[in-house]
């Protein structure tokens, strides 16, 4: 029996087990599931025969260390940052190992070591980052294997609310951490490149330069810009490109009202406020506007915002609640991006009955035999309820599936890595679909970057 250990039993892990555990018994499997909460363990494995829960505190090796040992392969689905923990022991006794994030510097810096030992690292092989490199390459591989040059690339990808659980003036709720959500574009400029310019969106601009996105069959939509679109010049081989856009994907007038938080100083998370746990949200809001001895709150937020009285980013603020004086932040020491986030929460909660929505948006220029051609491709994937969330879904599933590959031997090449090799996301792609998690792909005529496209200056 082939043993996998899963560190880490947070939301999104749900149908990654559930997965593993309905494979169990086809590919010869069991799995330790362990987590510094031991009930979260527990409830993960569900009394299921092939797993076993058990309390792991990555922080002591003696806790970490005889759990990889044993393992025949290693998910880390805990917080990137302690990603490496995992991926130090999993070097030491020759364990392959899986997760989801981004590739840290540390971790890249394990690779070498990695390839000498003949082991995968396989990461960032969940949704964004993983099904978009994926879908990216299938595309991009396809064109150069034809011949073909590519001149335009831009991507997109939002964790939403589904159509039929839409129903705030935001359209907006929290479907992966809220916390991310609030600090999104923080720690450094957008940086990408656009008709062969290279262009900079400073964090106090970013939510008013935004694009629009029109998805077939799901309507009108809005990206801004990542922080780290260059990178991928090299990651993807992309570097005669002349335009590369990577971004995320909200419902269209998001952005503008995110950006009076922006502006406000509300997103900030480098100062804590003084006697925040007994704040009002009144008292939060009021705290970033300037005294005035006879001007309510309201009137300040309107004057400092240039808000008109017809102006929907009225009543998106009224409907957060957010002028309450008896609602209280109740977090000691709670920096602004803090206090905002559990105002937020109050509101943009999934409810019981709610679905989430995975919007992804490719677009490929091209040229190829003297013709410039340009394909859009599209992926829509509605959540089923709370645990089989679309979030869950497209993060567990490509999880699952290369730990299954890279223990059956279909990925073999060694080192610290992302899913840009055919070997992987050929058939981890044709897997997918069987649940659901396909691109619709359409040819259109080559628009290059469209700059009236663009909303704001």
């Amino acid at each position: 029996m082939r043993e996998i250990l899963i560190v880490g039993a947070g939301k999104s892990t749900s149908v990654l087990i559930n997965y593993l555990l309905q494979q169990a018994d086809k590919e010869d499997l069991f799995l330790r599931i362990g987590d510094i909460d031991l009930e979260n363990a527990k409830k993960a494995c569900n009394n299921h025969p092939k797993c076993e829960a058990f309390e792991l505190d990555v922080f002591k090796a003696e806790s970490r260390e005889p759990a990889i040992k044993r393992a025949n392969i290693v998910i880390s689905m805990l917080p990137a940052r302690f990603h490496i923990e995992v991926a130090k022991d999993c070097l030491k006794f020759g364990k392959n190992m899986v997760t989801a994030s981004y590739i840290s510097d540390q971790m890249k810096a394990l690779d070498e070591e990695v390839k000498e030992k003949g082991l995968v690292f396989m990461n960032e092989i969940g949704v964004d980052p993983g099904i978009d490199h994926m879908s990216a390459m299938q595309v991009i591989d396809r064109i150069r294997d034809k011949g073909g040059k590519i001149l335009l690339f831009e991507s997109f990808t939002g964790g939403l609310v589904a159509p039929e659980s839409d129903n705030n003036l935001w359209n907006y709720k929290f479907t992966w951490n809220p916390r991310n959500v609030v600090v999104a574009g923080q720690g450094g400029v957008a940086e990408f490149i656009q008709e062969g310019k290279y262009k900079y969106i400073p964090y106090h601009r970013l939510f008013r330069r935004t694009e629009f996105l029109e998805v077939e069959g799901h309507g009108k939509f809005e990206g801004y810009a990542n922080r780290n679109s260059l990178k991928y010049q090299s990651i993807y081989g992309l570097e005669d490109a002349l335009t590369l856009y990577r971004g995320t994907i909200r419902k269209v007038g998001f952005s503008r009202a995110w950006n009076m938080f922006v502006q406000l100083g509300m997103t900030d998370d480098s100062f804590e406020m003084k006697n925040s746990e007994e704040m009002s949200y009144r008292d939060f809001i009021n705290s970033f506007l300037p005294y005035s001895p006879s001007d309510s709150v309201e009137l300040k937020v309107r004057h400092n915002l240039k808000i008109d009285q017809d102006d929907i980013m009225w009543d998106k603020l009224i409907e957060l609640d957010l002028f309450n004086p008896d609602k209280k932040i109740g977090i000691k020491n709670a920096t602004p991006a803090q206090a905002l986030q559990k105002i937020l929460m109050d509101k943009w909660s999934l409810s019981h009955d709610d679905k989430d929505m995975i919007v992804m948006y490719h677009k490929f220029g091209y040229e190829l035999n003297g013709e410039k051609k340009q394909i859009d491709s599209t992926m829509v994937h509605i959540g089923e309820d709370q645990s089989k969330t679309a979030m869950a879904k497209t993060v567990g599933l490509p999880v699952a599936l290369a730990t299954i590959m890279i223990l059956n031997g279909e990925i073999k090449t060694p080192g610290v890595q992302l899913p840009i090799q055919k070997e992987v996301y050929g058939p981890l792609l044709k897997k997918l679909e069987e649940h659901d998690i396909k691109f619709e792909e359409k040819e259109t005529e080559y628009l290059g970057y469209n700059p009236f496209g663009e909303v704001g200056n």
